[in-house]
């Protein structure tokens, strides 16, 4: 299973389950947000690591930067759209 379908599978569970979507959201607060993020992910049995969201968001982003305007140097700057973990949040 690829990490949009993981994400994707978790966002439905939290949205379901009040008591998984505070933890989730809690871990805003944390030093390491995304680390204690893939951590409860992992708790769940989702094998997320910190990289795997990153590495998720940026080839995302780049794949939608290469549609736009011919993908050159003056695509539009889409501010946060590389950040799976925020979007993650954001959506609950």
């Amino acid at each position: 299973m690829d990490t949009i379908t993981m994400l994707d599978e978790l966002q439905e569970k939290a949205l379901g389950e009040e008591s998984l979507r505070k933890r989730l959201l809690a871990t805003r607060d944390e030093k390491n947000p995304l680390e204690a993020f893939c951590r409860i992910c992992q708790e769940m049995g989702y094998e997320l690591y910190p990289m795997d969201v990153v590495a998720a968001g940026e080839e995302f982003y780049a794949s939608m930067r290469r549609s736009t305007n011919g993908g050159g140097e003056n695509s539009p700057k889409l501010q946060g759209e590389d950040d799976f973990y925020e979007l993650f949040l954001a959506a609950l």
